[in-house]
């Protein structure tokens, strides 16, 4: 019994003292930890300074361009028309869809035998007009003697057969006329070109009977091809078009335009120039229309390889504008609205507010608002600050586009 209750009592006592030595140790290794520990390193934060690309400013002089686009077409155009009736005898091998020709050459004969059946009646008419003349005058000089020996005071013009005179005289005059006629349309059974030129269509064959005013063949010409060529409102203040006044000519030759299109799987091209602008404004579109003339569309010219500017073709054109001087040509991805970031000589970034010219496919022409030797920046910045400080690399960037 007596050893049973100091069991009981040593386990009491150990559930009292063995937390009171695990307190008691834990606040020694507290106190000799603290006792021992040293202070901790303080580093300062570092500040991370961005690395930009930048370019160096220089001004330069530029010619402006304008882009447009337009569909080839000739400069004249018409209809082969038959000014005689008759039955078609031959048809040159030019006079075919697709073929040249040249001024003055015979495209095709009507049948001419009517009309040179035409110039002997009309030379017989002509003979027997001029025998009645004759007469006439002999009848007057006649009766004008016959006066003289019988007649009283002064005769009269009916005496004196002046209207019979003036008649003959007056059928004389027709007579040659209706031979000039006949001679005229035995000519014209040779049916000539007006121009140098290629056929477009043709609707008539060998055997075919055409009447005066029948179309014979659809026909341009191939001196030079015109290009019209759309221009916006607000691209006019950079070009020097020739621009129509009453009673003047313009006293320059217009712009000078290269013209572009691919064909064979190459790019090839042609020079032309603005010759006039069209006299009105396209109310829907607010486009002013030139016309560019290319010579001699269908030459090789210099380049063997080169196809003919063909009618219908669609080309791109490139036309010269004016010359502007002191401009900056920067890319456009540097722009923020009508400002920019530069560097200043304590590389910190500043804002820049600049006159854009004109925006280009690539570039901004800069007006104002930039020198010599600025240093735009061309790196993107997430957040930039006015007055932060930043790390310089400079790159060459070449924005020049050849004139």
């Amino acid at each position: 019994m007596k050893r049973s209750l100091m069991v009981i009592v040593l386990k009491r006592t150990l559930m009292v003292v063995v937390p009171v030595l695990v307190l008691a140790v834990g606040i020694l290794g507290y106190f000799i930890m603290d006792s021992t520990q040293s202070e901790p390193e303080q580093n300062p934060p570092k500040v991370i300074i961005p690395v930009v690309q930048v370019m160096k400013v220089s001004t330069e002089s530029r010619r402006l361009k304008v882009k447009a686009e337009g569909t080839v077409a000739p400069k004249t155009a018409s209809q082969l028309t038959s000014e005689v009736s008759g039955r078609v005898i031959w048809v040159s091998s030019a006079l075919a869809t697709g073929g040249f020709f040249s001024i003055g050459e015979v495209l095709l004969k009507i049948d001419p035998r009517e009309y040179e059946l035409a110039i002997i009646r009309a030379r017989s008419a002509v003979a027997q007009a001029k025998l009645k003349l004759a007469a006439e005058r002999q009848e007057a000089v006649l009766a004008k003697q016959e006066w003289e020996n019988l007649g009283e005071g002064t005769p009269t013009a009916l005496v004196l057969r002046k209207p019979q005179i003036a008649d003959a005289e007056a059928s004389v005059a027709a007579a040659e006329a209706a031979l000039d006629q006949a001679d005229y349309d035995l000519e014209r059974t040779f049916v000539r070109a007006s121009y140098d030129g290629r056929v477009r269509s043709e609707q008539v064959d060998v055997g075919q009977f055409v009447s005066r005013g029948n179309s014979l063949a659809s026909l341009y010409s191939v001196d030079f091809a015109e290009v019209r060529l759309p221009i916006a409102d607000a691209e006019l203040a950079y070009l020097n078009l020739p621009l129509a006044y009453r009673g003047q000519t313009p006293s320059k030759p217009g712009p000078r335009v290269i013209l572009q299109s691919e064909f064979g799987g190459k790019n090839h091209k042609w020079i032309g120039r603005i010759v006039r602008t069209e006299g009105e404004i396209d109310p829907q579109t607010r486009m002013v229309h030139a016309i560019v003339q290319v010579k001699d569309p269908y030459g090789r010219g210099n380049n063997q390889n080169r196809p003919p500017l063909a009618v219908g073709m669609f080309v791109e054109a490139e036309i010269q504008g004016k010359w502007v001087k002191n401009i900056v040509a920067l890319p456009r991805t540097v722009l923020r609205g009508d400002q920019v970031m530069i560097i200043d000589e304590d590389s910190r970034l500043q804002f820049r507010k600049i006159e854009i010219l004109r925006l280009e496919e690539n570039e901004a022409l800069v007006l104002s608002g930039l020198k010599n030797g600025d240093l735009v920046c061309l790196s993107t910045i997430e957040i930039p600050v006015n007055g932060m400080e930043v790390r310089v690399i400079e790159v060459k960037t070449d924005t020049t586009d050849s004139v």
